[in-house]
Parts: structure tokens; C-alpha cells; sequence
């Protein structure tokens, strides 16, 4: 548990804004136009044709030159008494927001049993897990400078809980 504190707070420290030392499945041309809003959007996924929302984490955001920073406890204790959203194995579970300035890097952890496994997403989705359980996701976006290099606007991480029947 303290582990999984550590690495959700050592990821926090390297996606704040202003630097940014996440890895990235992709990325994207950099953001060059203004964040809007005073929080990161909402996230969603999609499993078929149905949408389910993700939880906010942890977040930095800045917009109209102020930003904010909010931390958070990690997945597995924030989506604590969650329902999870049952899956078949192998399903595509694609991600959705409905914003403007989509973000331009992206990492997803999955957590099974306090195991943490990076998972391959390829054009916003990935399959899910072949073996039944409960899975545990982060989802840590960014939304990098146009003209600074290394640099977030902002980033966010995004929870879920999938349970593969």
C-alpha cells in the first residue's frame, strides 16, 4: 500500500505543471491554445455503445494564468466501495473527452492484486484483461507546451475499476 502511495505521488511530482517526466504510450502535436476551465475535464470510457464516467485524481490545471494543483490518494483507495464496471475478457475499452484541446501524452497503470502493469493503448483504447478479476486503471493525461519543451499546461489522472466476468 505505502508502495502504491509512493509511485502515485512520485508520478504526481513529475507531471505538475511546469515540468514533466511522465513516459507516454503517445503523443500528439503540442497544445498551443488556452486551457479553459478551472478543472481538467471529465473522462470517460467506452465499453460497446455505453459510457461510464472515471473519477478525477490527482490534477494540476492552469487557465487564464493561475493554476492549481490538487493531490489525491491513488486508485485502488479512491474507487474504494465503487461498483466496477463488469467487462468480458479481451473487450475494448476506448477513452472519451468531449474537449476542445484534447491531451497530447498519455500513460495508463493497471492495478490487479497490488501489482502495477503498464497497459498499450493504441488510438484511445485498449482490450481488457483476459483473466477474470477486478483491475484497477490510472489514466494520467497532459497537455504539453507548444513552445516550451517538457512543459505541462496541465495533467490530470483519471480512475476506473473494470471487473472482467
Amino acid at each position: 500500500m505505502r508502495f502504491l502511495l509512493f509511485f502515485v505521488m512520485a508520478l504526481v511530482l513529475m507531471g505538475s505543471v511546469g515540468c514533466s517526466g511522465a513516459q507516454s504510450n503517445g503523443a500528439k502535436q503540442p497544445i498551443d491554445k488556452e486551457l479553459e476551465g478551472e478543472q481538467p475535464p471529465k473522462a470517460e470510457i467506452r465499453i460497446g455503445n455505453r459510457m461510464y464516467e472515471t473519477k478525477l485524481g490527482t490534477y494540476c490545471w492552469k487557465s487564464k494564468n493561475q493554476g492549481k494543483c490538487v493531490d489525491t490518494i491513488g486508485p485502488v483507495e479512491l474507487l474504494k466501495g465503487e461498483n466496477p464496471v463488469s467487462v468480458q475478457p479481451g473487450e475494448v475499452i476506448k477513452f472519451v473527452m468531449n474537449y476542445e484541446s484534447q491531451p497530447n501524452k498519455y500513460h495508463v497503470e493497471q492495478i490487479n492484486d497490488g501489482k502495477l502493469t503498464e497497459v498499450l493503448v493504441k488510438e484511445n483504447s485498449f482490450h481488457a484483461p483476459t483473466q477474470k478479476g477486478t483491475y484497477f486503471y490510472s489514466y494520467g493525461v497532459w497537455w504539453m507546451d507548444e513552445h516550451v519543451e517538457n512543459q505541462s499546461r496541465g495533467d490530470a489522472f483519471y480512475y476506473f475499476v473494470l471487473k472482467v466476468i
